[in-house]
């Protein structure tokens, strides 16, 4: 089965987490986070004014607006017309903290993650378009917060990381590792991150044993129905759709130095005040447990991030 995937999301990640893993990458000699790089350059054709609403402003209106990621099971998805996930727990939770309500604005992931901020976090899309107060489920890096500085990247809940999830009578003795989908077929989400590390690692060995499917999610309903005989993606959407039958394992993977990354917040620069609340309301709820308890919730296996 083969289907494509969209860009936005799952294409950036792709992109990032490779680039950082050496895959194409021109070494560079160590600099200190940010060194060369001037802080809060404007943006080309932004405008001046306001972008967005003051946490003073929030507080007095009695609301905050999320912008999160739609269709995109277990972290925010809409299920008989009300908003779900884990992302969107993680809001209503930032909301409680703030003493306001939280209001859930589904998205759709752009052509690259540069478009998703522009359009959801400090400009607004040029036609019809308004910033959302703080968006969930952006990757975290201190190089492309450098370059970026018309963003507060903060507020990191979760580290992501990929793992194989395999059919238990195709593997009864251990887990198959990125090496055996030479010859057995595995199931990827189309222009993913493990999509391009299949195919990049092993110098196309692997194409006609790469099934791709719209999502990792839809993915697994292919191992499920024998499709494929395991199922390479992020951690959390293979467990949020694990069946009987079928295992999950995280074996190293040769050739790409980073399989985890964080996720965090994103905030316009506009707003410290805002940034600096959120962040604390995340960092509270990770000490207490309340964000690996909204993990478990899903079925999801927890990782709590570097900060």
């Amino acid at each position: 089965m083969r289907a494509r995937g969209r860009p936005g999301r799952r294409g950036v990640l792709a992109a990032m987490v490779l680039a950082l893993a050496g895959l194409g990458f021109t070494p560079r000699p160590a600099l200190a986070a940010c060194e060369g790089v001037a802080p809060e350059q404007r943006l080309q054709n932004t405008a001046p004014q306001d972008i967005g609403r003051s946490l003073d402003r929030i507080r007095e209106d009695g609301w905050i607006e999320f912008a999160l990621y739609e269709d995109y099971r277990p972290w925010s998805w809409q299920e008989a017309g009300q908003p779900r996930g884990i992302d969107v727990d993680i809001a209503r939770l930032i909301a409680a903290d703030l003493g306001v309500e939280a209001r859930i604005r589904l998205v759709t992931a752009g052509e690259t993650l540069d478009a998703d901020l522009l359009n959801y976090v400090y400009k607004g899309a040029a036609v019809g378009g308004h910033v959302s107060n703080v968006m969930l489920h952006v990757p975290y890096d201190v190089d492309y917060a450098c370059r970026f500085d018309q963003v507060v990247f903060t507020g990191q809940y979760a580290s992501e990381r990929l793992a194989i999830a395999y059919d238990l009578a195709s593997y009864p003795e251990k887990g198959p590792t990125p090496a055996v989908f030479r010859y057995d077929p595995v199931g990827v989400e189309n222009d993913s991150i493990s999509d391009f590390f299949l195919t990049s690692v092993a110098h196309g060995a692997t194409a006609d044993k790469v099934h791709r499917f719209k999502s990792t999610g839809a993915a697994m309903e292919g191992l499920a129905r024998h499709e494929v005989m395991a199922v390479m993606g992020p951690r959390a959407e293979i467990d949020a759709a694990m069946t009987e039958g079928l295992a999950v394992h995280e074996p190293g993977l040769l050739g790409l130095a980073r399989s985890k990354w964080t996720l965090g917040v994103a905030v316009s620069f506009q707003h410290r005040p805002l940034a600096y609340a959120v962040d604390d309301a995340i960092a509270a709820a990770l000490a207490d447990g309340r964000i690996a308890a909204i993990f478990a919730g899903y079925g999801v296996d927890y990782m709590a991030p570097v900060r």
